[in-house]
């Protein structure tokens, strides 16, 4: 939202199903329509400010799963649990978003930065999946959510290993 204190009206005629949607909307800080629109407006900008800024857009991305993050404190309030493994996808999930929204790569050089910064995040993500791998239970909700979809990886990765023997040897 701008630090302007400068505040000017704005009017608009909405149809009806929108206006019920708003009236009956949550949004946190906002308790009328027009708190609202203020806060709807602020994210509508900071989605627009996104496309052409990395740090906007990974801001902006996390305000879009903030729900999900709020809840999953709750639950870790509640229940005493903790998943490292939902934290790593959630954070690797808004760079990712982060990288693609803000990107406009104008040529290849730039298509391939972008392709080395994703392919950089998506090999850190799966070095933290597999260091999860080497414990007996991860840490997770599911315990066994890692060692459920390791197999095919290691399988690849272990055809790889023998692919590359066998080029290099």
């Amino acid at each position: 939202m701008s630090t302007s204190t400068s505040m000017e009206p704005l009017s608009a005629r909405i149809p009806s199903d929108l206006y019920l949607w708003l009236a009956q909307l949550q949004v946190e800080g906002a308790a009328t329509n027009s708190d609202k629109l203020r806060v709807l407006l602020g994210q509508l900008k900071r989605q627009h400010d996104g496309a052409f800024d990395y740090v906007t857009a990974l801001a902006w991305c996390r305000d879009l799963v903030a729900r999900l993050r709020d809840s999953l404190a709750r639950l870790e309030e509640s229940q005493g649990k903790h998943s490292e493994v939902l934290q790593q996808v959630l954070e690797h999930s808004c760079h990712s978003m982060a990288l693609l929204i803000s990107a406009q790569p104008a040529d290849a050089a730039a298509a391939a930065q972008l392709e080395n910064a994703l392919l950089r995040r998506s090999f850190a993500l799966t070095e933290a999946l597999l260091r999860q791998a080497t414990t007996a239970e991860a840490n997770a909700f599911d315990p066994q959510v890692v060692n459920k979809h390791m197999p095919t990886t290691l399988n690849l990765a272990q055809a790889i290993l023998v692919l590359k023997g066998a080029l290099h040897g």
